[in-house]
């Protein structure tokens, strides 16, 4: 298969859907077509793609906060006021009960104020704006890992539903022939020429084929859910895997070339190590905890009311620099800092596991792949030799030399080879799209060249149940909308 030139993967969440959003259109059921539908219609993509969104938002929140505060507050009120005074007047040194005097007073009062700051120095604000855009980093390569992984399950889906129906077509053949030995065991045994022993083995293995025949119409229809799942369509067919596709080693040849790859490429080792830088900048958050913080800031007041006897209004203006620092928090701050610290610790720690487990992967894979090539090439052989063999057993039962229990393991033996030739063949294509995920190498181009290597001279389809019988279609639906 062609590779694609190998890129170190940069913070592009939507590359994958850009890709196949631009590219031509293709037939109706074919492999290209799926996957767009799946980066379209899957549910959890969309979820993650709505999560990296939220993350964006989560950076522009903090960046606001360095940003110039400005608020304008004002008030209304209306007070009342009794009053009730008496005492006691003195006239020529006499004192003489006094009349009391009393009265009530209503306000109406207007206050407004406009306030605006400026950090100056906020070394904590700054730094948790680093560390938003740091986790902005990694969700965007989370979101990079999702869609790689969509892609894998479609195609494994994809070629699950064709494994199927060739295992499928390898049991009714199967069966058909197993039937067809049936039948002339009965007429042999009618005329005398064979024990009813025989009979019952030929009877035995047709009910062993039919059950097997079951089960894979069964595996069939659960593999066309399977894609149904992903995409929120159903197809009534889907293009096949030619006859003839190139089966080749995975190139670059040499696996530790394949390993270097991964460790420029994979999103997954791109990701974890996106988490170090995150818990990085949060160790940053702890420590400019224990910082002073400086800003600049204007007020304005103005007051005015109706009290009787007062006229005018009040105003005033202030102009400043406001600075704080903490001396003391009872060792809260100091304990963030060593939190913030361990959990950096479990960053690396993480980032070296999902290191090793990507390179374990790839070296597995490549393995895989490159066994499969000589597999699929041997599965073909002993379709050859086991049809050679079938002939050869089914003339020695003509002559005598050969019973029917040779026959019937003669035909089954056949029939296997032929599913198993099938299975070695979806095996080394899903191997080989597995080993390019691992590497990071899974694209549009990825899709494509495997897009090419079907027919739809070879389209398998599905044969559903009456229309009134059928289950709705699992579509995604209307898209949910953010609260206004």
């Amino acid at each position: 298969m062609p590779r694609p030139t190998p890129t170190r993967l940069t913070l592009r969440p939507l590359a994958l859907l850009v890709g196949l959003a631009v590219a031509g259109s293709a037939q109706a059921t074919d492999l290209w077509t799926v996957a767009r539908d799946a980066l379209e219609n899957d549910a959890s993509l969309a979820a993650a793609r709505s999560g990296f969104s939220a993350v964006e938002a989560g950076r522009d929140v903090q960046r606001g906060t360095l940003l110039p505060q400005v608020s304008l507050g004002g008030s209304l009120s209306h007070s009342r006021t009794y009053q009730s005074q008496s005492g006691e007047s003195q006239a020529g040194g006499v004192t003489q009960p006094g009349s009391g005097a009393g009265g009530d007073d209503d306000v109406n009062s207007l206050g407004i104020n406009l306030d605006a700051s400026q950090a100056l120095y906020d070394p904590a604000r700054r730094a948790q704006l680093t560390q938003a855009e740091r986790r902005v980093d990694r969700e965007a390569l989370s979101l990079a890992v999702a869609e790689q992984q969509l892609l894998l399950e479609v195609v494994e889906a994809y070629f699950e539903i064709l494994r199927a129906h060739d295992i499928l077509s390898a049991r009714r053949s199967q069966e058909t022939a197993i039937e067809r030995q049936l039948e002339q065991a009965r007429e042999r045994f009618e005329v005398g020429l064979i024990a009813i022993t025989e009979v019952h083995e030929a009877q035995a293995s047709f009910d062993l084929a039919r059950a097997q025949r079951i089960a894979a119409e069964s595996a069939m229809q659960v593999s066309f859910e399977a894609l149904e799942r992903l995409t929120g369509q159903r197809y009534q067919s889907i293009d096949g895997l030619a006859e003839e596709i190139p089966i080749a080693p995975p190139e670059p040849v040499d696996r530790g070339d394949w390993v270097e790859l991964a460790m420029a490429n994979s999103p997954m080792l791109q990701m974890a190590e996106a988490g170090i830088e995150v818990a990085r900048s949060e160790l940053e958050v702890s420590r400019a905890g224990q910082k002073p913080r400086l800003e600049a800031f204007a007020s304005y007041d103005y007051s005015d009311n109706d009290r009787s006897g007062v006229s005018g209004y009040n105003s005033g203006s202030q102009l400043g620099l406001r600075a704080s620092m903490p001396l003391y928090t009872g060792g809260s701050t100091q304990a963030q800092i060593r939190q913030s610290g361990f959990a950096l610790e479990v960053s690396q720690y993480d980032f070296e596991a999902q290191r090793r487990d990507t390179v374990q992967q790839v070296r597995s894979l490549f393995t895989r792949v490159t066994n499969d090539v000589e597999t699929v090439e041997a599965r073909a052989q002993a379709i050859v030799s086991n049809r050679s063999a079938l002939e050869a057993t089914r003339s020695g039962y003509e002559v005598g030399t050969r019973n029917i229990v040779d026959v019937l393991n003669a035909e089954r033996n056949l029939f296997n080879a032929i599913a198993d030739h099938a299975e070695a063949r979806y095996d080394y294509v899903l191997g080989l799209l597995r080993l390019q995920q691992q590497a990071g190498l899974l694209d549009a181009a990825s899709i494509q060249a495997v897009n090419a290597w079907l027919q739809a001279e070879s389209a398998v389809s599905l044969e559903l149940p009456a229309v009134g019988n059928q289950d709705p279609v699992m579509n995604i639906g209307a898209r949910p909308r953010s609260p206004s």
